[in-house]
This record gives structure tokens, sequence and C-alpha cells, in this order.
């Protein structure tokens, strides 16, 4: 799930080289932590490798660029985004937001993560930049008050800015040994290949949908 606690950030796993061939397709930003970034995984089996193979095997080929730190939280996120942006050779078509798996895991106030996911959506809003949010849900170890909390995050902030939500970017992943590494917490191969294949269709609707966030008063 998330970049394990007292590891310090990687750098952004950015491909070099122009766009080329895929200056005709669509130019996703993925805006995450290891979830995103791939910790853990040979390269080409991150997340952003699969899902652009999901994509094209859906008749539906994008550029994903990957802007997965992990570690990263919210905070990390939110203070990041514009450099992220500025890295890209043009405006993306879209942008996923998958930050808060490290909030949830160090017991950060679920107020400031929502605060920092609310600055970042105003942000891309501001931008005039489509946005799918993709949620997590909070551990149980801090309480069943946390975890409302926590989880309620997501879906207050989707309908605020009026963005689509992924609610779990881990659905049918977590828990499951048979789809995590041996730390117990970020996929393995097979797991990743699962969220790739869930989150695909996911991320056409959110590029046929193309929603800009509402910038919050």
């Amino acid at each position: 799930m998330l970049g394990l606690i007292g590891l310090g950030l990687t750098a952004l796993l950015v491909r070099p080289g122009p766009l080329g061939a895929a200056e005709n397709q669509p130019l996703i930003l993925a805006l995450g932590d290891s979830l995103t970034a791939g910790y853990g995984l040979p390269e080409g089996e991150g997340l952003v490798p699969q899902l652009e193979a999901a994509l094209a095997a859906a008749g539906r080929p994008a550029q994903v660029e990957n802007a997965g730190v992990s570690g990263d939280t919210t905070a990390g996120g939110r203070a990041r985004l514009d450099w992220a942006l500025g890295g890209l050779p043009r405006q993306p078509d879209l942008v996923i937001v998958a930050l808060g798996a490290n909030d949830a895991l160090r017991g950060i106030a679920p107020d400031e993560a929502k605060a920092n996911l609310d600055a970042i959506l105003d942000t891309l809003g501001r931008k005039g930049l489509p946005v799918l949010l993709v949620g997590m849900l909070a551990p149980t170890n801090w309480g069943p008050d946390y975890r409302r909390a926590f989880d309620a995050i997501y879906p207050d902030l989707a309908g605020t800015h009026d963005v689509p939500l992924d609610p779990f970017i881990l659905e049918g992943v977590a828990l499951e040994p048979s789809l995590v590494q041996p730390d117990g917490l970020h996929p393995n191969v097979a797991g990743v290949e699962k969220m790739a294949a869930r989150l695909a269709p996911v991320v056409i609707g959110a590029l046929d949908a193309r929603k800009v966030p509402k910038v919050s008063d």
C-alpha cells in the first residue's frame, strides 16, 4: 500500500524522451505514492505500465506518466504538484490523484489530509485540468472514529469538486496474500495486474467525462 515508514522519498519515475508516436494519444499524469511508483516491483511491472497495457488492450491507448513517490503523503503531493505538471511535455488530458495511503498508515489527522487533497483539486481546477480522484480506506488500528472520518474524505471531495471517484485503489487486492508482497502492504505483480484491469475502465470513463474540479470558495 504504501511507502514504508522511514524509507524516505524516492525519485519520480518519469520516463525520458519525447512523446513521439504517443502525441496523438491522451496524456495522463498519475500523482501518487508507492502504489503508483511501483515499489518493490521489476521495471515495467508497476501500476503505470500495467495501466497503459490495460488501456491499450481496451482499445484506448494512452501515455501515463508516473508521478508516484514512495512514502509520499497528501502534503508531499501538494508540495510537488506544480513541479510534476511542469515536467510534462504538454498539458495532461487527465490527472489521476491517488494519495492518502501513507497519511492513513501514520495516523495523520483526516482533516489535514482532506485539506491537502482539497488544495490539490483546487489547483487542478484553476489550471483547467480534468481529474480522477482515487480513494484509500483507513486501517482499523486507529479506531472506528478515525476510520469513519478518513474514509469519508474521498466521497466528500468528489462531491464538492464534482469529479469522478474510484473509492478504493486496492479493491480486490488488499489483504489477499497471493496478491501482495511479503510486507503485506504493497501489491505484487499479479496484484498490480488486477488493479490495472479494474482501473482501466474507470480511467476511460474519466477521459470521456473530462471533469475539471470545481474550485472551492
